[in-house]
């Protein structure tokens, strides 16, 4: 057995060691501390305080006595209810008495912490002592004492620690920075657009005025065809995100194409709708990207009429109402199958300003999603780099 890590830090030679479980953390069970909080355990998110407020925290004071206290950096485990890897007691508290608590001296919470959430330790060591059906999974500890873990200095232990908390921090600090900038575009998006009865914006761009144009759907877009025969030699297809998120693209095989003579060739710069989940917000505007893709007569598309900038229309069809009408427009029975109905859908009134300030909207809040999708790819990525480097640094 491999007894050193393929990534290392400088000035860390020496071999690591395989211990038991059992012999680095020792199980405790230190009660009569009621003043401390009472803590609840967040699979992969730490400890948090229970609220006597939250029926799902609820708890009885009068018990607090048989609470087991926990510190900082000492592991938990659900004997029942068992979900996961060892989680770790962020805070200082009482935990119920349901739990089993480990305390590791002379080792480093985050170094372990990243091993005991591992797929390796949950989806191969752990496995063996986790028993039950899916919804009452139990755990078996004294099995689970027996598991052997890496171990190596405590030195090199803290400073893979600092490492993950380097790692963590960034990943924290762009995911906030993702979740702000969706929350700016969720707010501008109901600024930039007359709300209910209103013929104007709450905020507007300098230089515009006037009341924008209430029209029909039917006089923004037009219908658009490409039919083409079914391709047998496997084709690029292109489905379409409920809710407003946009299309997907996804590759059939050659043999098993759709069951049809023909299918329907997207352009650019298109409407499209699915209408077996128009219900569901399933609309989009097509961009370069979705050019030559194929789809089913269940994905019909609309070009624009003049004076309407397609980018500008991305986002009107967003709006809440317009997928309110969607779902009126799809009768059907219980669950999903509802069909939309075009000529009711192309009767839903929106309104448009003139094309220079459709652009300056729509320029805007592009800006916008760029930032995102840029905050987003961070976080993937150190993401990935953060499992590559746990990868490397476990024995």
């Amino acid at each position: 057995m491999r007894k050193k890590p393929v990534i290392r830090f400088e000035g860390y030679t020496e071999d690591w060691e395989q211990r038991e479980l059992g012999d680095v953390f020792e199980e405790y069970s230190e009660k009569g501390h009621p003043e401390l909080p009472a803590l609840t355990i967040i699979q992969g998110g730490g400890t948090i305080r229970r609220d006597k407020s939250d029926r799902s925290l609820q708890y009885d004071k009068a018990s607090l006595a048989n609470y087991k206290m926990v510190n900082v950096g000492d592991f938990i485990v659900h004997l029942r209810s068992f979900e996961g890897g060892l989680e770790k007691a962020t805070t200082l508290g009482i935990i119920s008495p349901a739990y089993h608590t480990f305390h590791g001296e002379g080792t480093d919470s985050r170094f372990y912490y990243s091993y005991f959430r591992s797929p390796k330790f949950i989806d191969l060591d752990l496995k063996p002592y986790v028993y039950g059906i899916r919804d009452g999974r139990s755990i078996d500890i004294e099995g689970m004492k027996t598991i052997e873990i890496p171990w190596t200095s405590f030195a090199e232990q803290k400073v893979i620690g600092d490492y993950i908390d380097t790692i963590d921090h960034l990943i924290i600090l762009h995911q906030h920075k993702y979740e702000k900038m969706v929350a700016t575009k969720n707010s501008m998006l109901e600024k930039l657009f007359p709300q209910g009865e209103a013929k104007v914006p709450a905020i507007r761009f300098e230089g515009f005025e006037g009341d924008w144009e209430k029209k029909p759907l039917s006089a923004i877009v037009m219908p658009y065809s490409d039919p083409v025969e079914v391709p047998h030699n496997g084709y690029e297809r292109l489905g379409i995100r409920s809710h407003g998120k946009g299309v997907f693209h996804d590759y059939v095989e050659a043999g098993k194409e759709i069951t049809t003579a023909q299918l329907h060739r997207v352009a650019a710069h298109k409407f499209i709708v699915n209408i077996t989940f128009a219900w569901e917000h399933a609309v989009a505007v097509t961009s370069a990207e979705d050019a030559g893709k194929l789809v089913s007569h269940r994905f019909p598309q609309f070009s624009m009429a003049d004076g309407i900038y397609d980018q500008f229309l991305k986002y009107l069809i967003l709006d809440a109402r317009f997928c309110h009408h969607l779902l009126l427009s799809s009768p059907g029975g219980a669950g999903r199958n509802r069909v939309l109905k075009i000529p009711e859908m192309l009767e839903y009134e929106m309104r448009i300003p003139d094309i220079e300030e459709q652009k300056q909207i729509a320029g805007y809040l592009n800006s916008l999603d760029d930032l995102i999708e840029l905050y987003r790819i961070r976080v993937e990525k150190l993401r990935n780099i953060k499992a590559a480097c746990l990868q490397g640094m476990f024995v």
